[in-house]
């Protein structure tokens, strides 16, 4: 067998890694909303766009108590499914759905049974942090959204930067 027939498909020099994202001239996605308009980046070149799949949950805790009715959380689980982290928010972001032209769209990087999980064992965690447990809570998810975040990418003289465009902060692009 050649070195050329066992490189997998994936990984040969025509085809980037699948993990690498997939380039679009223009792609329909559902975004959270920049606050930061990609027109409103300062840069000496092109700006260009990545997509970080995101899946947002609001979890409804209910939490068994000894000699009294139990008690109810509500929590808001974001997982960012390219870097495996579930995160906590105040509350369910808006998105809406919008064409993104010159994007590089980052795929997920958990399945959605495996982001559930992460969602599931977040939310548990956090009710430890504030509840006596005397059995193991149920977690229900009352409203599931996947939606992208998307980052800048500038051209600039002194370096390359990544903005936020939901926080609007930037930082050097390493690599």
């Amino acid at each position: 067998m050649s070195a050329e027939t066992a490189t997998p498909e994936s990984e040969s020099p025509e085809r980037p890694h699948p993990l690498a994202g997939r380039h679009h001239d223009e792609v329909e996605l559902a975004v959270f909303p920049p606050s930061i308009a990609r027109e409103e980046v300062t840069s000496s070149g092109r700006v260009g766009a990545v997509a970080y799949p995101y899946r947002v949950y609001e979890a409804e805790i209910e939490v068994e108590r000894p000699f009294l009715s139990p008690r109810r959380d509500r929590r808001i689980v974001s997982v960012d499914c390219s870097r495996r982290l579930a995160l906590r928010a105040d509350e369910v972001p808006a998105f809406e759905t919008r064409t993104i032209a010159d994007a590089l769209v980052l795929p997920s990087e958990l399945s959605p049974e495996e982001a559930d999980e992460k969602a599931r064992d977040a939310a548990f965690k956090w009710t430890l942090r504030t509840s006596i447990l005397s059995d193991v809570p149920e977690v229900e998810f009352g409203r599931v959204a996947d939606a992208y975040k998307l980052f800048w990418i500038a051209e600039r003289p002194d370096g390359d930067v990544i903005l936020d465009s939901v926080r609007g902060t930037e930082r050097p692009l390493e690599g």
